[in-house]
């Protein structure tokens, strides 16, 4: 079976890397050169994604920085602890740095001879090839432009802060941490013992001084260096149809989420889990690799990741409404709930493996 992958980024390289390892000859196309991933963002991977990560793609453990507990703060009730997530020393997630594991496949996937990069995405030349499946993973192009662009966004009037800081080694370095701040969510991200990521959505598109802000709610590391910060504008969406003919949207141009619960890699790799079902299953059915699999893989998936991203939604929605009417009863309901074993386990089963019916 031959396929073909639009773009180059990180969804594409972990699609890739996955066909490849079924014996599926992979074209990755892109109109520009091979990014270079930068060195700050992080993302956070579910306990049951990592581990279908290791074991069907490739095993990234050394890149990975375990998070066994989760807390979750309040600013409106004078930042006290709202929500705790643990289960019994368990990790929950982990985190990893987008450059590391992108770097890492990409190394994999160049020197694997079933593996081609090859330039300029132009629907003509790549039909001419007789893909029998076309991966689009790039929201960008002229294809997602043309066939993938009806859509159900939203603009968050928001900008997302992206940092990290230096400090000094904390060997229990492994407690995730978010304050719902009264211009939006803050969360800690552990990386390593002595480096930990900052994500910070902030409502209204004025500057803020970020340095002064880390300091405010920073109750936990000294801290020795602030990393430069990037900075993007938050929306969601989600594709109204996930195929045309042949093509099957994928990644990004499928959702988009707000990152205060840093779920959408965990949305796309759940998706390339139900693309690896669906293959198993018709390899040993002896069925074809066809066309099929874009409608299988819309009926499987689309209601669920339609769900998920509004509960992600409903999340932010919930503390933006506290904020506006300047009320905490939210927040002390949310306390309420989350000392009840089986709300948590909920909370906590939702986070790891999404909606599955």
């Amino acid at each position: 079976m031959n396929v073909s992958i639009l773009g180059d980024g990180l969804t594409s390289l972990a699609l890739a890397k996955l066909l490849v390892n079924e014996g599926i000859k992979v074209d990755i196309f892109s109109e520009k050169k091979l990014r270079k991933s930068n060195k700050i963002q992080t993302l956070g991977i579910s306990k049951s994604n990592t581990d279908f990560f290791i074991e069907n793609i490739s095993d990234i453990r050394k890149f990975l920085w375990n998070i066994k507990k989760i807390e979750i703060f309040s600013e409106n009730l004078k930042n006290e602890k709202i929500l705790n997530f643990e289960k019994k020393k368990q990790t929950l997630f982990s985190i990893v740095k987008n450059f590391d594991i992108y770097n890492f496949l990409l190394q994999k996937l160049k020197k694997n001879k079933l593996v081609k990069f090859k330039k300029s995405i132009s629907l003509n030349n790549i039909k001419k090839k007789n893909y029998e499946l076309i991966f689009n993973c790039d929201y960008q192009n002229s294809i997602s432009k043309k066939f993938f662009y009806k859509k159900i966004d939203k603009n968050y009037q928001s900008f997302a802060y992206v940092s990290s800081l230096k400090h000094k080694k904390l060997s229990n370095n492994h407690t995730a941490s978010q304050v719902f701040t009264k211009k939006g969510p803050l969360a800690f991200l552990p990386i390593s013992s002595t480096e930990t990521s900052v994500v910070y959505s902030v409502q209204g598109k004025d500057n803020i001084d970020f340095e002064k802000l880390i300091k405010k709610y920073n109750k936990k590391y000294k801290i020795y260096k602030l990393n430069k910060f990037l900075k993007f504008e938050l929306k969601s969406s989600n594709l109204r149809s996930y195929y045309h003919e042949n093509i099957i949207a994928f990644g990004d141009l499928l959702h988009r989420l707000h990152p205060l619960a840093g779920q959408g890699f965990n949305m796309t790799i759940r998706d390339i889990k139900k693309i690896h079902e669906l293959i198993k299953f018709k390899k040993e059915h002896g069925l074809t690799l066809d066309i099929s699999i874009c409608s299988d893989f819309e009926k499987s998936t689309k209601v669920n990741n339609y769900l998920f991203s509004n509960g992600i939604d409903f999340i932010y929605e919930f503390f933006n409404f506290e904020n506006k009417f300047n009320t905490n009863k939210l927040s002390k309901s949310l306390k309420f709930l989350g000392k009840n074993k089986i709300a948590n386990d909920f909370f906590t089963k939702f986070a790891d493996t999404g909606i599955i019916f």
